[in-house]
């Protein structure tokens, strides 16, 4: 017989500095052409974004990570490798006062903000007092749509094993990759990205949200569109200003979604920037409000990579709509992964 996968709780964690209107007017000081300064203003203004977060504290003043010299990459992965279990450990306990979180039998961590071995996951086990024969995977570098990936494999564990508790965690430290760079583009590229951390239990026990058929699509010609480049001064993130265009040209022709559109009830967009939910609003001609609980988390977390659509997913959880859903995130490639789901009634 084979079962249907529930997430039955999600908790949330950012860290406690606020660093966006900070940001904003460190970037904005780096322009030197008024015109091009100014252009920063408006979009910035525009962004939807009113709050990011991050684990360094005022990372762009004199005295901050980025104040006397532009860090190293193995600099950054120092604090990676200490605060991004911390943070995925704040999560967790969000999670634990939603629901029971012992038995746990599979740990599923996506991350794509940095590297560390022993791997996050296996500090998890340690930290949150899990077995240690506790079957971990570990979804690296697959970029935003990566919580996706994390969600679709404790889908297929539970499927083939009914009695499995899987943990899934995503957790990114974004705000570690600034780059040295006074271009209008790559500025406003950093200005979406925030820290955060979510953590979900998902089983075959029915409640909360059934995961259904997942799809993937990789756009042809795309490729360069999105991508993380990995340096001696963190992961440059390349975010060409095509990519909304792209997506929506997609989601007209090449993308199929398991249910037709006019039949959800229930989006979990991966809030990735304004222009990017515009764009899918667009091309499948959704409602106004449609969209809300993405904007929601945009305006108030900006882009936290794989984390973002747990956050996402959360608001829909926390609220009392029920019905059919669909789930999905974009990333490097250009790619599309997204699942199907229902939400049941509160």
């Amino acid at each position: 017989m084979i079962s249907t996968a529930f997430i039955h709780a999600i908790g949330t964690a950012v860290p406690d500095t606020d660093i966006h209107p900070a940001f904003v007017d460190w970037a904005s000081a780096r322009i030197a052409d008024p015109r091009d300064r100014a252009l920063f203003t408006r979009m910035a203004q525009r962004s939807g974004i009113d709050h990011r977060w991050s684990v360094l504290d005022a990372p762009t003043a004199p005295t901050g990570f980025y104040g006397a010299a532009w860090p190293t990459t193995a600099q950054r992965m120092g604090v990676y490798a200490e605060q991004a279990p911390i943070l995925a450990a704040r999560a967790v306990a969000g999670l634990g006062e939603q629901a029971a979180i012992d038995g746990i039998t599979h740990l599923v961590v996506a991350s794509c903000t940095g590297f560390t071995a022993p791997g996050i996951d296996q500090r998890l086990v340690t930290m949150l007092g899990l077995s240690p024969s506790v079957e971990r995977l570990m979804v690296g570098y697959m970029g935003c749509y990566a919580a996706i990936v994390a969600l679709r494999s404790a889908r297929h564990i539970v499927r083939s094993e009914p009695d499995a508790r899987v943990l899934v965690i995503c957790v990114e430290l974004s705000s570690l990759h600034l780059q040295e760079d006074a271009r209008v583009e790559p500025l406003l590229a950093m200005l979406q990205f925030g820290d955060g951390a979510a953590a979900a239990l998902v089983s075959g026990a029915p409640g909360g949200i059934a995961l259904g058929q997942p799809f993937a699509m990789t756009v042809p010609d795309t490729a360069d569109l999105i991508r993380w480049d990995l340096g001696d001064h963190g992961f440059a993130m390349h975010l060409s200003g095509e990519v909304p265009g792209a997506i929506a040209q997609a989601l007209a022709g090449t993308i199929s979604l398991p249910v037709p559109a006019d039949s959800v009830d229930l989006w979990a967009v991966h809030a990735g920037g304004r222009s990017i939910l515009d764009a899918v609003a667009r091309a499948l001609d959704l409602s106004p409000d449609a969209l809300d609980h993405s904007r929601a988390v945009l305006r108030a977390f900006g882009n936290m990579s794989s984390a973002t659509l747990m956050f996402v997913l959360a608001r829909i959880l926390a609220g009392e709509q029920s019905g059919q859903g669909i789930a999905m995130a974009f990333g490097p490639g250009l790619a599309a992964e997204g699942l199907a789901f229902h939400r049941a009634a509160p």
